[in-house]
């Protein structure tokens, strides 16, 4: 039996592992209940165009200009985006084991994340996502989205490992078994303590 490489790089996703969705369905709920908007319409606007947002080929006031100011409202736009950022929040103890990993194991850290480019902006700003992200491989930079495997081989290509040596965690079944069938190692990311301890069985591991 040929035994596995070591890890030697994290891809990671930023919503659902490092910090809450940006901008999801409960979060739309939440802005049509605050502004009093048709949820409905606003949904299906978000649907048909939310993609095209995410791989970069619209900026968020074009998205915002499809989705909700295609109609006059008595609220602003900067408010609107304002209740958008604030939806962001952190998981400290997820941010705290990968830092924590990065420093003992001296492993590349890298995110692998399907957002828009204003979203993204202000997420790694806010929660200082680049104090321990080595770089970046978001949809709206690279023009590519998860599933798609290229934005997995351009991540391969850009910490110049190979899939064997990265550990992918990610909240996204479909996500992970794109990876897989690449060669890369996939966690499905639950909950801080079971992936914790998945870590743990692939050697990484940090005293408690």
């Amino acid at each position: 039996m040929t035994a596995l490489s070591p890890i030697t790089t994290l891809f990671l996703d930023i919503g659902g592992v490092l910090l809450t969705n940006g901008w999801d369905r409960d979060a739309r709920v939440r802005a049509a209940d605050k502004f009093h908007l048709d949820y409905a319409e606003m949904d299906e606007r978000h649907h048909l165009t939310f993609d095209t947002y995410e791989e970069g080929k619209l900026s968020l006031d074009d998205y915002l200009n499809r989705v909700v100011f295609y109609e006059k409202h008595s609220f602003s736009r900067e408010e609107f985006k304002s209740f958008m950022y604030a939806q962001s929040q952190p998981f400290p103890d997820m941010i705290e084991l990968m830092k924590g990993l990065k420093e003992q194991y001296r492993l590349r850290v890298a995110v692998v994340s399907n957002e828009g480019r204003e979203l993204n902006a202000y997420r790694v700003q806010e929660f200082q996502l680049s104090a321990f992200i080595d770089f970046f491989v978001s949809s709206s930079y690279v023009h590519l989205r998860k599933p798609d495997a290229d934005i997995y081989r351009m991540a391969l290509d850009i910490a110049q490992a190979s899939p064997q040596q990265v550990m992918y965690v990610d909240d996204r079944p479909l996500f992970v078994e794109v990876a897989q069938g690449l060669g890369i190692r996939g966690i499905v990311h639950k909950d801080y303590k079971t992936t914790r301890k998945t870590l743990e069985a692939f050697g990484l591991s940090l005293p408690y």
